[in-house]
């Protein structure tokens, strides 16, 4: 009896695939590469531009209070010797105040950016989604997929995704 199960499953795994295979070549399937969407597509390379004027003053504002704080420690460092205890302390106290400062503003910069971006990034995918609906009733396509560990240049409709996105 075991024999005869062995038989009947062997018997499905040989047969199986013909039967998948005359099943897939009606499904048309494509594959669209987001990464290569935000990287290459004229509305996600406006809005990195946007994004990189709209933020670039205080990054270059934070790059040089960083310096500016970095040369004061430097220099604290090379008069230490010579300042008094309280001098000392006083210079310390103030160069910590500043770094702690400077962290703050940083990471408030860091946050204002991250939120900026993700409301960027949304809007660029949703204007991606509705693309690739578009791209797959024009061209009866029964499923397009986002992400897959292993893709053929045959289902990639990564180029018509852009170029729709270019025409809008």
């Amino acid at each position: 009896m075991l024999k005869g199960l062995q038989r009947v499953l062997l018997a499905c795994l040989l047969t199986g695939p013909l039967f998948l295979t005359a099943h897939a070549e009606e499904l048309k399937i494509g594959y669209v590469n987001l990464e290569r969407v935000f990287r290459e597509a004229p509305a996600a390379i406006k809005v990195s531009k946007k994004m990189q004027d709209e933020f670039d003053g205080r990054r270059q504002e934070l790059l040089r209070m960083e310096s500016n704080l970095k040369s004061r420690q430097a220099a604290l460092a090379e008069k230490a010797r010579t300042l008094s205890d309280a001098q000392r302390r006083a210079a310390e106290l103030e160069l910590s105040e500043m770094s702690v400062n400077l962290q703050r503003r940083e990471q408030v910069f860091q946050e204002d950016l991250k939120v900026r971006q993700n409301e960027e990034t949304s809007a660029i995918l949703e204007k991606a989604n509705l693309a690739i609906v578009e791209l797959a009733k024009a061209e009866n396509m029964d499923l397009i997929l986002q992400e897959a560990v292993a893709v053929s240049g045959r289902i990639d409709v990564t180029d018509k995704v852009i170029k729709k996105l270019s025409g809008d």
